[in-house]
């Protein structure tokens, strides 16, 4: 029983730093001009990454019968807090963003690295985290690039 415990809580928190991403990324697309349709683009695509991994992670928590957390983190709203007053002193510029969500995209790629590290994912499980730690990954990265070019 200890073990379903600790699944569905560290499926829970990566449920919950999902949602902390949508909304900061639905934040940075709020800030954003025009002139940055590329990454409007991309960042509607990292959130709808995010809802998709919201819900795989959430059917899996409903296999066991348990309490899906719906909401986000408070360290995630103290971050898109930090993003609005940011935004004040940056004038929302593009390297400013970007440097903001590549905040949060370590933050999510932490919470995937601790959850396989640390979380005694069974095998079907782990698979799933992994290949959604990977995706991850990969945003992160590109986020990372499009950071260090805007400088």
């Amino acid at each position: 029983m200890e073990t379903i415990e600790k699944t569905v809580e560290v499926l829970n928190d990566l449920i919950e730093i999902n949602n902390d991403r949508i909304e900061g990324f639905e934040r940075a697309l709020a800030d954003m001009s025009d002139k940055d349709a590329d990454l409007k683009s991309l960042f509607q695509e990292y959130a709808q990454q995010s809802r998709k991994n919201t819900q795989e992670l959430t059917a899996t928590v409903a296999r066991y019968d348990n309490d899906v957390q719906t909401g986000s983190s408070v360290s995630g709203a103290i971050h898109r807090a930090w993003i609005d007053v940011k935004a004040i002193f940056t004038g929302k510029d593009r390297a400013g963003i970007l440097a903001e969500c590549e905040r949060g995209e370590d933050a999510i790629k932490k919470a995937y690295q601790s959850a396989l590290t640390d979380g005694d994912l069974s095998g079907e499980l782990s698979v799933l985290v992994t290949r959604q730690a990977q995706e991850q990954k990969l945003a992160h990265d590109r986020i990372k690039a499009l950071r260090d070019s805007a400088q």
